[in-house]
């Protein structure tokens, strides 16, 4: 199966690299992306939004033959549900790595910017949930492949069409929620849970880790998307 790795901020192609080594053993052709204006400065980069990252995504899947997987990580989840609402009928399953399907008008999240880009902000910014998993050697050997984004893509709204993704084959691999917390949890968020319940075929399976299990337990999350794209 062809795969899409669409990496969540910050992260670029390299980001997927334990997993990707896993998946092309299982069999599958794996292309993990590197998004637009990712690292260069603001002059580059200032005109850069999400639906730049959401085109070259798409452009991606275009480039290879139907069915194609699609996976985002974190915010990447964002860019794989526009790609999925601009190809329902080449996607045949998404992916989403410890995020969830945004409703169409919103954005990722806020962050501050520094110098027209949004700098990594370093690990001890994030909650403890999302980081414990991660050693200091994997934070020393995985915080200097990180880079600044384009200031407009974290807030940019995602523009979603009337619905037909949500013929779309959905996995969650979460990094600590059971499917029955997550629904718990998203009936708080409005608009998310409504654009959840609209998914005719969504699963959720609890990866076991932090936010970044690619980084913490690779080989495990490689498992758990092979099991999700093979499954019938």
């Amino acid at each position: 199966m062809d795969i899409i790795l669409i990496p969540g901020l910050w992260l670029d192609a390299s980001s997927w690299s334990e997993v990707t080594t896993d998946l092309e053993r299982a069999g599958h052709t794996v292309h993990p992306l590197t998004m637009p204006g990712v690292g260069l400065p603001a002059a580059e980069s200032a005109d850069i939004g999400i639906a730049d990252w959401v085109d070259a995504a798409v452009a991606a899947v275009d480039a290879v033959a139907a069915p194609v997987v699609v996976v985002g990580h974190s915010g990447g989840g964002n860019v794989a549900w526009g790609v999925a609402d601009a190809r329902p009928d080449r996607v045949s399953r998404v992916i989403f790595v410890d995020t969830v399907p945004p409703p169409s008008g919103f954005g990722i999240s806020e962050f501050e910017i520094v110098d027209g880009v949004v700098p990594f902000p370093g690990w001890e910014f994030f909650p403890a949930e999302d980081v414990d998993d991660l050693d200091e050697a994997t934070r020393a050997r995985t915080a200097p492949l990180t880079h600044s984004v384009p200031a407009r893509v974290p807030t940019d709204e995602i523009e979603l069409g009337p619905g037909a993704r949500h013929r779309v084959p959905v996995t969650l691999l979460m990094g600590g929620l059971d499917q029955e917390t997550l629904e718990s949890e998203l009936e708080q968020w409005g608009p998310y849970a409504e654009e959840f319940r609209a998914i005719d075929d969504a699963e959720v399976v609890r990866i076991g880790s932090g936010h970044w299990p690619q980084f913490s337990v690779p080989n495990r999350l490689a498992a758990l998307l092979d099991a999700a794209i093979t499954r019938r």
